[in-house]
């Protein structure tokens, strides 16, 4: 799989699970932890890598890694070395059992995941959701939403978007035009041609649709969708549109942003670190040093502290002068 090469963590040589499953149980048996060992031995393996030492961890004591993670470690850092833990075909399924588990529905992880992922991503993730926990996730889901919102999140969960074959300029423009009666030159908006739009046309012919639309309306589509749309429809569309134009930039703001500030969103850090470290990290390292004229690295270090810091860093992997 060719796209997962601009990762920062990669398949660690030589690797020996049973000497790993080792210094981990030495790290945390007795009195104290050595948290330092935990951290440097799981930030640079890999996922496949991490699930074969907990199996020798079982072999070798009886004992299940992930429990003596939570027992030993706490707070942030356990969070994230736990989520390090989590087989990679289940992080995302997991994730949004969480955004819509209890009271309350966390929209912005339903959002970042379904806007971002790709349409063969999405079909994995519907049907570990179902193996897993034994449900519907789109059931789940329409039954925590509503409204447009709800719409495109279904549509987005079909996974039927077109195609990347060849560019019809008619259509281009054509739809172009569609998008601008919808929204700026209506009274109110049809949110239902953005949504089928933006939620089913192929990436490139989207590209084209939002250069063909600054030239037909003299607004960016972010615009429009900003002008015409509201709450968590708005942000939805807004996450779709960034991710059309490019994944990697969507995710360098997503992590600006859970920094920015006062106080930090250490969930989404933690999910976004996690979740790319074997996909594009590298590639959101350099859109994020170029968007906002300072290193993803510098920002960890001055927004984190201690353990969860180190390994935080060690998983951003190097910094971007």
């Amino acid at each position: 799989m060719a796209k997962n090469t601009r990762g920062t963590v990669t398949a660690f040589s030589p690797f020996d699970a049973r000497a790993d499953a080792e210094a981990l149980r030495k790290a945390m048996k007795g009195m104290g932890t050595d948290e330092e060992t935990v951290l440097k031995i799981l930030t640079s393996r890999n996922n496949a890598q991490r699930q074969e030492i907990a199996s020798a961890f079982k072999t070798l004591f009886g004992r299940d890694l992930v429990d003596d993670l939570k027992k030993e470690l706490t707070g942030k850092f356990e969070t994230l070395m736990v989520s390090l833990m989590r087989p990679a075909y289940i992080f995302d399924a997991h994730a949004l059992k969480h955004a819509i588990k209890g009271a309350g529905t966390n929209e912005k992880v339903l959002t970042e995941i379904l806007a971002s992922r790709t349409p063969a991503e999405v079909q994995q993730i519907k049907q570990v959701y179902l193996q897993e926990y034994e449900a519907n996730l789109e059931d789940k889901i329409t039954g925590e939403t509503s409204g447009h919102f709800q719409r495109m999140l279904v549509v987005l969960l079909q996974a039927n978007r077109d195609p990347d074959v060849g560019v019809d300029e008619s259509l281009v423009e054509q739809d172009a035009q569609v998008l601008f009666r919808a929204g700026e030159l209506k009274w109110g908006t049809d949110e239902e041609k953005f949504i089928t739009i933006l939620g089913t046309r192929s990436i490139s012919h989207l590209r084209r649709v939002f250069d063909k639309y600054m030239t037909i309306s003299g607004f960016q589509i972010e615009e429009t969708i900003d002008r015409e749309t509201s709450g968590d429809l708005e942000k939805l569309l807004l996450a779709v549109v960034k991710c059309i134009r490019s994944v990697p930039a969507y995710f360098a703001e997503t992590l600006y942003y859970s920094m920015k500030g006062a106080g930090t969103d250490d969930d989404t850090l933690i999910r976004v670190m996690v979740s790319r470290s074997e996909i594009d990290l590298l590639d959101i390292r350099r859109e994020f040093r170029k968007n906002f004229a300072k290193s993803l690295y510098q920002m960890i270090q001055k927004d984190t502290s201690g353990d969860y810091r180190k390994a935080l860093l060690l998983l951003c992997g190097g910094d971007d002068e």
